[in-house]
């Protein structure tokens, strides 16, 4: 595995990555559940690490936090008109990563990636991204645990990663 991450430093400084960050921002000052800012992004991509290097999978560390940094980069589309955020990241996905040089069978492995991390069941790289996603989140140490939507199955209670 790489330990450059050239292509995600290059998407975390693009302004229009950053605008979108702060759109995001914007729409969940007040919000109690889980946030989904860069530190959401940087604990996906962690985790997904782990669990791709547990599973033997050779993944690029760039190709994997790239992925996390715009799985869910749409959060602020579904807030304004309602675009499921995982269809709202993949297009705005697909602007984004015209500006770094990942090979066109990369780009479509992260593409399908952000489509797919909320869907169990998956396999691969999407599976990574999915479990990870899930993962990241600290339910066990929750304080808007009892208005969370998520059933107690899908809850974090313990730590994992």
């Amino acid at each position: 595995m790489s330990s450059k991450l050239t292509q995600t430093n290059r998407l975390l400084n693009l302004p229009e990555y950053q605008d979108y960050l702060q759109r995001i921002e914007v729409h969940e000052k007040d919000r109690r559940l889980c946030r989904h800012n860069l530190a959401h992004f940087l604990d996906v991509a962690r985790i997904a690490a782990v669990i791709a290097n547990e599973e033997g999978l050779s993944l690029n560390r760039d190709l994997i936090y790239t992925t996390a940094l715009l799985h869910d980069i749409g959060r602020f589309v579904q807030y304004e008109n309602g675009t499921p955020h995982e269809r709202a990241s993949h297009d705005l996905a697909v602007g984004l990563l015209r500006h770094l040089d990942f090979s066109s069978e990369d780009q479509s492995v992260i593409l399908e990636a952000i489509l797919s991390h909320r869907t169990a069941g998956t396999q691969g790289f999407n599976a990574v991204f999915y479990q990870a996603d899930k993962k990241s989140r600290a339910c066990y140490g929750c304080a808007a645990q009892e208005e969370c939507n998520w059933n107690n199955e899908k809850k974090n209670l313990e730590i994992t990663y």
